[in-house]
């Protein structure tokens, strides 16, 4: 008999700050996930539709569906019908003193190469946006955020495209948490506090400009070109212009210095 290949799964696990209700706005909603993530649309039942919106174009707009929802403490998100695809599963368990682990259960992966690379990106993306959702539950919890996206692929390996992102904004490589960095140069207002960072991957900062929000600078592949994004999650009444108005410019700004705009592919 020929022994059937393991199935792969992505597990990982955070702890946030919140109610179980709280969290569960944030993880199994549509306004809940553009916060951290990207564009999303859920219809809030079992069997209702999805839409995650990863980049500009019809191909970047990934339909789903809701397999279950059991609120506060399980949904899960599986292609659209007909499509095996992959599978979501977000379990919400509640903590002592006001906070809760969620733990994400990616599943559906096959085996061969290109699989292979497709689980190291998401694996790789979905630390960067688990991290995110912490920062808005502890920060922006039961507010609606704006995402603006901004990515194109850079000439070099992680390493090398990390220092010349970071050279390009006129940043440390290498900041420590609490130190405040701002974008220097013909960019749109980029400010805020680092709050955690891992060189040569990623920098997780709490914005006070070009408004109060997130944001997530990140190289990402393994090969020699590299994914790069600066992606930023604002909040308030001025947000939607503000998007408006930096996001093209961000685009821009990147694929002047890199090998080309990408057409989109979800990290995560």
């Amino acid at each position: 008999m020929t022994e059937q290949p393991t199935p792969r799964t992505i597990d990982l696990s955070v702890e946030v700050e919140g109610s179980p209700e709280e969290v569960w706005a944030a993880i199994a909603t549509g306004p809940g996930i553009s916060s951290w993530f990207v564009p999303t649309t859920v219809e809030e039942r079992e069997g209702g539709l999805t839409t995650s919106v990863f980049g500009p174009g019809p191909d970047m707009t990934v339909p789903g569906r809701v397999s279950a929802w059991e609120p506060p403490h399980r949904v899960l998100f599986e292609g659209a019908e007909g499509d095996e695809g992959l599978a979501f599963e977000w379990l919400v368990e509640a903590r002592d003193g006001g906070s809760c682990v969620v733990r994400l259960v990616n599943s559906g992966f096959g085996s061969g190469g290109e699989w292979d690379a497709q689980y190291d990106g998401m694996e790789q993306g979905w630390r960067l946006f688990l991290k995110n959702l912490q920062l808005h539950l502890a920060h922006f919890r039961g507010q609606a955020g704006r995402p603006m996206l901004p990515q194109a692929m850079w000439a070099g390996d992680q390493a090398t495209v990390w220092t010349a992102i970071t050279d390009a904004l006129g940043i440390p490589a290498t900041p420590a948490p609490g130190e405040r960095v701002v974008a220097q140069g013909d960019v749109p207002p980029l400010a805020g506090t680092v709050v955690d960072c891992e060189p040569g991957f990623r920098m997780s900062l709490l914005l006070v400009e070009p408004l109060p929000g997130t944001a997530l600078i990140a190289a990402e592949g393994t090969g020699d070109t590299t994914g790069v994004s600066i992606w930023m999650y604002v909040y308030g009444d001025e947000a939607e212009a503000v998007v408006a108005r930096d996001e093209p410019r961000w685009m821009t700004w990147m694929a002047e210095r890199g090998v080309s705009a990408p057409e989109g592919a979800p990290v995560g």
